[in-house]
């Protein structure tokens, strides 16, 4: 190494004079040639002194320069001496440890937001709901900062800091776990490809950001009835009634229950065959889609009273004039002022006018109910009934059991005192 950088030494030498010879002698063919062309200055005007002067002005500018790149060049020769010494003394280099590790320079040069996109691109066929969610996560990067840092150069202390810049940028905890639900398996893919040798996502969000969102709470069986028996005796809201206590009573997702058709209604069996969801793009584009897991697809066994529920909306289910099609079914059994399928939106709608209703008219106010709601408050009063886990989680179409027994892990100090008793009488 050390004769290396001597050979070096000497070329640089070399190669300065040579310039700075051939700059000389260029200056001295320009010099007249600038005086009489271009400045029009009559030879007679230019005497030796003249000339003398500005050829020694150029000499000390050249000798100048040459002295300037002389010590530039000895830092560099000094740098890659030291360089030299570390790699004799058992130091490697972080560059020349990536390159024989066959780690790729610098990240490839991608960026964050350059990586989330090429990781997004990989992502075909997805719902649209999260195509959705994949362009939303994009739009938030666009606009930070962080989304244009190489992204070798993002440590686990930078990933930290962004997103709590997020929430204090009043971004909520749900959006912030989105864009990390993006960007973690972003980098995880720059892991996997040789790009990086850590992900800086690779940490608990709750140690991080507050968890403000607030969680969705079953409401108990008085406040449900209580709201059932307003729906059912108003005269506005009283036609959703039915609607209203299927979604109480089986637990469905609220687009597994705007998917269903007549064929999905079995009378004779009295059951529910729950196989597909119906979606409402962004862009008002009505879409069938399959369950949400594999778990969802499932019969559901109706009660007699939603079996009574189910035989009312048939019966007075609106007869259009030409019957909706998406996607090949048809036949969906509540309809809009267009005589297209009601989605999500309307019946989170239906709730939220009706409980404001309620809310208006009566002193002991009824906490938020969405058709989410309604799901939790099926799945938690089937646990306060002592349900098999198992059987709940069919009923739910939970594809990880874990989900069904999170809801065991809610019930409170007063499901415990009433179960408690039960087997105090037993002994």
């Amino acid at each position: 190494w050390k004769k290396e950088m001597e050979a070096d030494i000497k070329r640089l030498k070399r190669e300065r004079c040579f310039y700075m010879l051939v700059f000389e002698i260029f200056c001295m063919l320009l010099t007249p040639f600038l005086c009489v062309f271009i400045f029009q200055i009559p030879m007679s005007y230019i005497d030796v002194k003249s000339a003398v002067i500005i050829f020694i002005s150029m000499l000390g500018t050249s000798i100048f320069l040459l002295m300037y790149y002389r010590e530039i060049d000895k830092e560099a020769i000094k740098q890659e001496y030291e360089l030299a010494a570390m790699i004799d003394s058992g130091y490697e280099h972080p560059i020349l440890k990536d390159i024989n590790d066959g780690i790729t320079p610098y990240g490839d040069n991608l960026t964050v937001l350059e990586l989330v996109k090429k990781y997004i691109a990989q992502k075909t066929g997805v719902r649209h709901n999260t195509a959705a969610n994949y362009n939303f996560v994009i739009n938030i990067i666009k606009k930070e900062e962080f989304g244009a840092l190489r992204i070798d150069k993002v440590k686990l202390s930078d990933a930290k800091a962004w997103l709590i810049k997020l929430q204090a940028d009043g971004r909520g905890y749900s959006t912030i776990h989105s864009v990390r639900g993006v960007v973690r398996p972003a980098f995880q893919m720059a892991v996997d490809d040789d790009l990086i040798r850590k992900n800086p996502f690779e940490f608990q969000l709750c140690t991080v950001v507050v968890n403000d969102s607030v969680t969705r709470e079953a409401i108990t069986r008085k406040q449900e009835r209580k709201f059932l028996e307003f729906i059912k005796n108003d005269e506005h809201y009283k036609r959703y009634y039915d609607g209203m206590f299927i979604l109480f009573k089986t637990g469905l997702r609220i687009s597994e229950f705007c998917g269903l058709t007549l064929s999905d209604i079995d009378f004779e069996e009295k059951q529910i065959s729950v196989n597909h969801q119906l979606q409402r793009t962004r862009d008002m584009k009505y879409v069938i889609e399959d369950t949400k897991t594999s778990s969802g697809t499932r019969i559901i066994p109706m009660t007699e009273e939603v079996y009574e529920c189910f035989k009312r909306i048939v019966e007075n289910r609106k007869k259009p004039k030409k019957e909706p099609v998406i996607d090949g079914y048809k036949g969906f059994l509540f309809l809009d002022k267009k005589d297209m399928p009601e989605v999500a939106l309307h019946w989170e709608k239906h709730f939220e006018w009706a409980l404001a209703k309620h809310n208006r008219i009566y002193k002991e106010q009824l906490p938020k109910i969405t058709p989410h709601v309604c799901r939790h408050t099926y799945c938690s009063n089937m646990a306060k009934s002592g349900m098999n886990p198992k059987t709940l989680q069919y009923l739910m179409g939970h594809s990880d059991i874990g989900v069904t027994l999170n809801t065991y892990t809610h019930l409170g100090a007063e499901d415990a005192k009433e179960e408690l008793g039960k087997y105090a009488k037993m002994a």
